[in-house]
């Protein structure tokens, strides 16, 4: 498929164009200071409507070489103070004193920076702002308003991007993938995945998410193990707002929600609300999703402290689609759902308590402490037919001379949790060479797993709500990171970060006698992290970093194993290097990285000692690629934001074992080098906005993602074929009297209407003397639509 050689030549034409000289050389000069004239390092400055922008160094001096003779809006900005703009005409040769006065209370986002990358971390990372998830939120969850940022591929069960949504980043599933709320951790514990169906319309709660790629920096919770995703919901709105969402479109998705704030009372106090509703039938058969959700957070703030009560909550019923299409459906009956019991369902409802604050010690410390707690409860429901009583614990069921020893019933599976702990950080700036944050976090998660039978075609000697099982764990996680920027020169900046984390997990797993019993793994790991930040001039700077991550296994592997077949843990060594050029027109980064692998757990069809399909450690692999991204103006009403990943996935010496149906054992077979799982080699992104006429914006909305394989043999018949779709996306943004903005966005997804599958697996066994392979995909909807209205008062 030739589709992305147009993002090759692209991205080497615009590597060519950087290395041009410019055709004006004016140079803007400046120094930012505070209001006590101390200098300022590390303020951005930005000249208004261009990519062109660099940051000031230890004497808080800047410099933008290549400027038009023509007056520009320089914008310059620092967390904790004002925001200044100024109008100046570089062809004057001008010095710029600008000072920038500390903001009346203090930011919500000190919080989370000590968990973020910046412009020194040295490391692939990508902002998204809420004026771009605005964009695209109608309805969908945040994995699909993700979609088009670099090395990420999304997936839908339902096929329609509400209710249960999937994202691999760079090939890493979401149980590798650390996500954080405010700096506090989200991850399941257990499964160590990321559930967003149990945030409905979150989204419009947030007003900022980081995509580190890669180990990325320290942070709280689940190991990063491929990537993270760090999400802000606080930001203190000053002014008083309201504000009403709705739209609705193709599946019969409708969304509405309401959202209000009274600004700063009295200088010192903010309230925040959403409540939320979002309806999808799905593009799967019966794949419904009914979500309700309400965001709620009140505020205290000073000069030099805040203190933040968040309080929300997800309640979601969801048909279950988790089976897929069968392969030789996929031309007949691509919308096919092998359920049919009416309330096969999902039903979940998990609340968020948050307290977060963070206080001023002196011009140089501050402290950051939060606390929190989950409570999550929940089932999912199935009819089962001809399901055994022994499979219950039940006797078999004698009427006269007959035994019956199956029946018909309808069982809920429940999980029953509460996730408490807190996170802190002591941030240090010498608002010179030396920057530093220490911090950590620890947490337990209980969680109570039980089954019950609701109800049976032959009932036998059973009461409704019976536990037929109940498996109850303990999980605590303590973790402890430090790290520290230094300015060695002008140009270059350094730094280092390395973190302890411990992990104490206890749970009903089977001994070596083959006996469930309660048991405990206990571990412990270090992480460190290094790298360098080399400031070539005011448009170019190059980067390179080396980090250490490592996981443990999940649920799973603990509980469906004993001491003696349990896997071992994983461990990432993750080398990056980039490049990073911006001028008015053009802002450009080229990424490399290689992250070498070891005891990688996968799936490889072997049945270990307790008859478990486990993941096992696979000795050797890596993911080794180049992520370019750029954005470019091509005229003053165009734009182009693009991106694309060039990757080698490989597992060395796979081992793949098969049931074979004809004798009752498994057979192994050995391959050399093979494709990692779910690892495309391209994923490519492209977003053309063209802005003909003011408050009008449309766009040309890409994705490209490459052949993937379902398991690590590289097998064509095992295989997520290429797609590319193509949105259309219109916003008229306006201002009345009576609103502060309306703005009406129109998507057409897919308009190509490519027929495509983005998940998959595959169980491949040996009967008659052939290896067969059944394959399951997940189909996600052809040519479809969303339409919504955005009004703020």
């Amino acid at each position: 498929m030739k589709k992305p050689t147009v993002y090759i030549h692209f991205f080497v034409a615009l590597l060519w164009l950087s290395t041009l000289p410019a055709w004006a050389q004016h140079t803007l000069s400046g120094k930012v200071s505070d209001a006590d004239g101390g200098p300022l390092p590390g303020a951005a400055v930005t000249v208004e409507g261009t990519y062109k922008g660099t940051f000031t160094d230890v004497n808080g001096a800047f410099y933008l070489t290549n400027l038009k003779p023509t007056a520009v809006s320089v914008q310059v900005s620092m967390l904790g103070y004002e925001t200044q703009r100024q109008t100046v005409d570089p062809s004057k040769n001008d010095v710029l004193s600008i000072k920038l006065s500390k903001t009346a209370v203090a930011v919500d986002e000190v919080v989370v920076s000590a968990t973020r990358a910046n412009q020194k971390s040295a490391i692939a990372y990508t902002d998204v702002t809420r004026r771009e998830l605005n964009k695209l939120n109608l309805g969908q969850d945040i994995p699909q308003l993700l979609n088009f940022t670099p090395s990420i591929v999304t997936t839908s069960d339902a096929g329609a991007g509400v209710g249960y949504t999937g994202i691999r980043i760079r090939g890493s599933d979401a149980t590798r993938v650390n996500v954080t709320l405010n700096g506090i951790p989200y991850n399941d514990a257990e499964s160590q995945g990321t559930f967003f169906v149990n945030m409905p319309d979150f989204a419009s709660s947030v007003s900022s998410v980081q995509i580190q790629r890669g180990v990325g920096t320290s942070t709280n919770g689940a190991g990063a193990f491929g990537a993270s995703v760090n999400i802000q919901t606080n930001k203190l709105e000053e002014k008083p707002y309201a504000e009403v969402n709705l739209s609705g479109g193709s599946f019969g998705t409708r969304k509405v929600n309401v959202l209000a704030g009274t600004g700063l009372l009295n200088n010192h106090f903010v309230l925040d609300a959403r409540l939320s509703k979002i309806y999808s039938d799905g593009y799967i058969d019966r794949a419904f999703s009914d979500l309700k959700s309400f965001y709620l957070s009140g505020g205290y703030y000073t000069k030099k402290s805040f203190f933040r009560l968040n309080v929300f909550s997800g309640q979601e019923k969801t048909y279950q689609a988790w089976n897929g299409v069968p392969e030789e459906f996929l031309k007949t009956n691509r919308t096919y759902n092998s359920f049919t019991y009416d309330n096969q369902t999902d039903n979940y409802q998990q609340d968020n308590y948050q307290l977060i604050s963070s206080h001023e010690l002196s011009k140089n410390w501050r402290a950051n402490l939060s606390f929190f707690y989950t409570k999550g409860k929940g089932y999912y429901e199935e009819y089962r037919t001809a399901d055994k009583f022994s499979n219950y614990g039940l006797p078999d069921v004698v009427i006269g001379d007959s035994t019956i020893r199956q029946t018909d019933l309808i069982r809920r599976l429940w999980l029953d949790n509460d996730f408490y702990g807190g996170v802190f950080s002591f941030d240090y700036n010498s608002f010179g060479k030396l920057t530093a944050n220490i911090g950590g976090g620890w947490n337990q998660y209980k969680g109570i797993h039980y089954g019950e039978i609701i109800w049976s075609r032959v009932a036998g000697n059973t009461n409704i709500r019976d536990r037929y099982y109940q498996d109850d764990a303990t999980k605590r996680d303590f973790n402890l990171y430090a790290k520290a920027f230094y300015q060695f020169t002008p140009k270059l900046n350094a730094f280092v970060d390395a973190q302890i984390r411990t992990i104490d997990y206890s749970f009903l797993g089977f001994n070596s006698q083959l006996q469930n019993v309660q048991q405990d793994a206990k571990l412990t790991f270090f992480n460190p992290k290094a790298g360098f930040t080399y400031t070539i001039n005011d448009r170019s700077t190059v980067y390179a970093s080396v980090g250490v991550g490592q996981r443990e296994p999940n649920r799973n592997d603990y509980t469906q194993s004993t001491p003696e077949s349990r896997p071992k843990a994983e461990k990432l060594v993750d080398y990056e290097a980039g490049y990073k050029v911006q001028n008015e027109n053009l802002a450009f980064t080229a990424n490399a990285y290689f992250m070498n692998y070891t005891n990688q757990l996968v799936l490889s069809g072997q049945l270990n000692d307790v008859g478990a399909y486990n993941r096992v450690n696979i000795p050797s692999s890596y993911r080794a690629g180049v992520e370019l991204e750029a954005g470019v103006r091509l005229a003053k009403q165009l734009r182009w934001n693009v991106n694309a990943t060039f990757s080698r996935n490989r597992v060395k010496n796979f081992t793949e074992y098969l049931d074979n149906f004809d004798n009752g054992q498994q057979e192994s077979r050995k391959y050399g080098q093979t494709d990692i799982s779910f690892s495309p080699n391209v994923i490519a992104g492209s977003q053309l906005l063209f802005t003909p006429a003011k408050g009008l914006e449309l766009g040309l909305l890409s994705k490209y993602v490459g052949k993937q394989y379902l398991d690590n043999t590289s097998n064509e018949n095992r295989k997520l074929n290429s797609y590319f779709t193509n949105d259309i996306r219109l916003i008229y943004t306006l201002k009345t009297k009576f609103a502060q903005e309306i703005a009406f966005t129109l998507l057409f997804n897919n308009v190509l209407n490519e027929l495509y599958e983005s998940n998959g697996y595959t169980y491949a066994y040996i009967s008659e003397g052939k290896v067969t392979a059944d394959n399951g995909y997940y189909p996600q909807a052809g040519r479809n639509f969303l339409a919504g209205v955005r009004i703020r008062f």
